[in-house]
């Protein structure tokens, strides 16, 4: 008999799965719109390339045009950001963290993700690279996928057991999948940052459009790495000094960088600056703009942009960094935040811990240089956000061979873990800054 009302209850539900027409309509739909998440990204990817490949083509031409060009473009854009589309300033991140606190009603999701925020941050962060600003394209990606995601809503039948809060996880994640062609990665970012409550019967389904994004920009770019492919040599204690010192050194000047970040978007001292971003917003963009293109000038042009090619151009061995080039980049890059352009950190926190990394690499005369500014990008990275398993797992999949996994993972480790002396995580903080744009009243 037990076993009769156990079979019975198995059929019902095989049956209500297979028959019930709005789970698979819902399932459907968000698989749809997970490729076209991945699709948009792809696309926005093209953009940034496309723009940034322009700015060198004439500054090669004329070296000093980033001085005329940089600060207007700057100025410009924060003008159009802070008048139409506040809500895409930044990296993006934070807004999707934004969207998902509790303390924001559904009505009010609009203000950090909408079709509308995606569209714009894929162009204005697509001008900051032709203008030759130092941001990169991962953070506006994760704001974009997820305002792709979220629109799937409008379609979704009653009962189709996905809810906002995942679609908007969902999408996000996807945005670093595709972007970065990880699509553990993705899983991971999911996992450590933007996921809170924990998807019950739709986690699969969400795992799965995560998966699906990533394998887009695979069927575009090819199943190739973000970096190519960092080859390592057999690793042995010589390691262990230089990667402590890359772990540590990641760790100060990652802490470092969020929290002068941190400091310089709240706007809360009372330093000659801050009031001036305040008062002169505009202004002030292109007083930054112009910095950038002075520390270009300096660094011969290789801080200008994300730093994907440099660094690709380092770990291959074509490329000699400047000698200062860990400190102009942290400028340029805080410095372009700062302005309040839309636009990530994540492209360039990985530019800077792989110089940090290859300058470890000559001061201990260590052999095998793109081990460390291996170490060095996930270290940095790790320090930054304090997302450890995300920083550890993205670069992993940049390495060829599974010689550097153990490395890694204490690199992040220990580089977070400084930099947890020296300042909150960057993205909670900053998502805690976006809800300061709800109503008050919404505020308690």
């Amino acid at each position: 008999m037990h076993a009769n009302v156990n079979r019975d209850e198995i059929l019902q539900a095989i049956r209500s799965e297979m028959v019930d027409w709005r789970v698979w309509a819902g399932r459907i739909l968000v698989m749809a719109f997970a490729a076209l998440a991945g699709l948009t990204v792809v696309a926005f990817t093209w953009m940034t390339e496309l723009a940034f490949g322009a700015f060198e083509q004439v500054q090669h031409r004329y070296t000093w045009w980033p001085l005329i060009w940089t600060p207007l473009c700057t100025a410009a854009i924060v003008w159009v950001t802070r008048r139409y589309v506040i809500g895409t300033a930044g990296s993006g991140i934070p807004q999707v963290m934004a969207a998902l606190d509790s303390r924001v009603a559904p009505t009010q999701r609009g203000l950090y993700v909408s079709l509308k925020l995606s569209l714009s941050k894929m162009a204005l962060a697509t001008w900051g690279l032709l203008a030759g600003l130092s941001l990169g394209r991962e953070g506006p990606s994760v704001q974009i996928a997820a305002g792709v995601m979220h629109h799937a809503r409008r379609w979704l039948p009653d009962k189709s057991q996905v809810s906002e809060h995942g679609l908007l996880m969902a999408g996000g994640a996807a945005g670093i999948a595709a972007a970065f062609n990880t699509p553990l990665g993705g899983v991971m970012f999911a996992i450590e940052e933007l996921s809170r409550k924990p998807e019950q019967r739709s986690s699969g389904l969400l795992m799965a459009a995560i998966v699906l994004s990533g394998l887009m920009a695979v069927s575009v770019y090819g199943n190739s790495t973000y970096f190519g492919v960092i080859r390592v040599d057999n690793l042995s204690w010589g390691l262990l000094l230089p990667g402590l010192l890359v772990s540590v050194f990641c760790g100060l000047t990652g802490g470092l960088f969020a929290r002068l970040l941190l400091v310089s978007i709240k706007g809360q001292s009372m330093d000659r600056f801050s009031q001036w971003r305040q008062r002169r917003p505009v202004a002030f963009a292109a007083a930054c703009g112009l910095a950038v293109s002075v520390i270009g000038l300096v660094s011969q042009g290789q801080t200008f942009g994300s730093g994907y090619a440099h660094s690709r151009a380092m770990l291959e061995g074509h490329d000699d960094p400047h000698s200062l080039y860990v400190l102009l980049k942290f400028m340029a890059t805080w410095l372009t935040a700062w302005a309040g352009v839309p636009g990530g950190i994540f492209a360039p926190a990985l530019s800077i811990g792989g110089a940090l990394g290859n300058d470890v690499a000559h001061l201990t005369h260590y052999a095998n240089a793109p081990t460390l500014m291996a170490l060095g990008m996930a270290g940095f990275l790790a320090a930054v956000t304090q997302a450890p398993l995300t920083a550890f797992i993205i670069v992993m999949e940049m390495v060829d061979g599974h010689a550097l996994v153990l490395s890694l993972m204490a690199t992040t480790m220990v580089a977070s873990g400084v930099s947890r002396l020296l300042s909150v995580p960057l993205y909670g903080a900053q998502a805690q800054i976006q809800l300061q744009r709800l109503p008050k009243a919404d505020q308690a």
